[in-house]
């Protein structure tokens, strides 16, 4: 037990020292489950010690949150606070750090009616439309992190006998999170020092598109003018670096809004607003999706389809090589957190601004004409596994291999 609290505590100050880069004087907001107490107390400990100047945790709970929607009123489905919008914008504005602890029971919503879980949603990304804008320019160091719950360690490690799976979920949380090296401090420095070298051999590659083949997928994905690759750190708006996702072993940039055509089969399950949708595929026309279809959980993937103008359309394209630390592991974790970074993938709605060459001071006009997308979402999906092969065309029209068989083809 010793062993695991000093491993407790080891992941505390990584999330606080690397995830959030906390800064002497400045506040921290938590949000963590309920089960997540003693590492939530830990993180609190650690904050205080790096100077934090005042610690605010918001407790969550998946009994509260799907009673909501089982037993509230038609009326306040649609209804989101928004003094709670106005406290988050806020405290961004003041320069506070947000850390969040995301950890959702993979069927959390069974049962509930799919319409209900989709106008809530929407009425959440509404309400939080400055707050998100604020996210997706870095305006401010904010970073998701990952601990067990049994709901989800029973999904996960439904294989093991029942009291080994929170146990089995924190050894993969653990290795994935570089917990067990000697210093995860310096490993984790080191890992981003590699992000960084392969996002500026991309950067310096300036592709005009990227072609995927596989098993279900042939899809052609134009890259706008002044694309960025970004992944593992990255600076807010006063310069602070942080990590947004712990763990992360992406790189990502922007497609073109109108310039992805072609087909994509999904890989591994995707978890919707707490419901699983499961081997769906889309067809692209000029950048938007024209047909999709899912095997399991089609009625949540249609109304998400269905969320705004833009929800049609890609706003990342991100590349995972399939031998990796978390796609090693071959398991489905069911968290869009873990599961993408184990796997090439794609995200649908709101692009990163932040993804090309000063998005991050453009209106939402100007970053469309410059070949980004805008939406209430932004939900990615894996579409990436060992027979992935991917060419860059380079922009005198040379076409070279970017990744062979799930794994890269470039030298970094």
């Amino acid at each position: 037990m010793e062993a695991f609290e000093r491993n407790l505590e080891k992941y505390a100050e990584l999330v606080v020292k690397i995830g959030v880069n906390l800064q002497k004087g400045q506040d921290l907001m938590i949000e963590s489950p309920m089960e997540s107490i003693d590492l939530t107390r830990l993180i609190v400990k650690k904050a205080y010690e790096a100077g934090a100047g005042f610690v605010q945790v918001h407790w969550q709970d998946d009994w509260i949150t799907r009673g909501r929607l089982q037993f509230a009123s038609e009326e306040a489905i649609d209804y989101y606070p928004e003094w709670y919008t106005d406290m988050l914008e806020k405290f961004v504005e003041k320069g506070g750090a947000l850390l969040h602890i995301k950890v959702p029971d993979p069927d959390l919503y069974q049962g509930i009616d799919a319409e209900l879980v989709s106008r809530a949603s929407k009425a959440a990304a509404k309400a939080r439309k400055t707050y998100q804008h604020y996210v997706r320019t870095s305006k401010f160091s904010w970073c998701l992190i990952k601990a067990p719950t049994k709901a989800w360690a029973n999904k996960v490690y439904a294989d093991l006998p029942e009291a080994q799976r929170v146990d089995a979920m924190w050894d993969a949380i653990f290795k994935m999170n570089r917990v067990y090296d000697v210093d995860p401090v310096a490993s984790w420095r080191e890992h981003l020092g590699q992000l960084q070298r392969m996002r500026k051999v991309l950067n310096n590659k300036k592709y005009t598109a990227l072609q995927y083949r596989a098993a279900g997928t042939d899809l052609c994905v134009e890259l706008p003018e002044g694309h960025i690759w970004l992944g593992g750190d990255k600076g807010n708006e006063r310069d602070i670096r942080f990590v947004a996702n712990m763990p992360t072993e992406e790189v990502f940039t922007m497609p073109k809004r109108t310039g992805v055509n072609g087909t994509v089969a999904s890989t591994k399950p995707l978890n919707v607003n707490g419901a699983i949708v499961d081997k769906f595929s889309f067809t692209f026309e000029n950048g938007q999706v024209v047909q999709y279809s899912a095997e399991v959980g089609y009625e949540h993937l249609d109304n998400l389809m269905k969320m705004d103008e833009g929800s049609r359309y890609l706003g990342e394209v991100a590349l995972v090589p399939f031998h990796s630390p978390i796609s090693n592991m071959n398991r489905i974790f069911y968290n869009t957190g873990i599961d993408e970074n184990a796997s090439c993938h794609l995200a649908f709605g709101s692009c990163y601004p932040t993804n090309i060459e000063n998005g991050a001071k453009m209106s939402a006009e100007e970053l469309k004409e410059r070949g980004g997308n805008t939406s209430l979402i932004h939900v990615d999906f894996m579409m990436g596994a060992s027979d992935l092969d991917i060419d860059g065309i380079l922009p005198d029209g040379t076409v070279e291999p970017v990744f062979r068989q799930g794994n890269w083809a470039l030298q970094f």
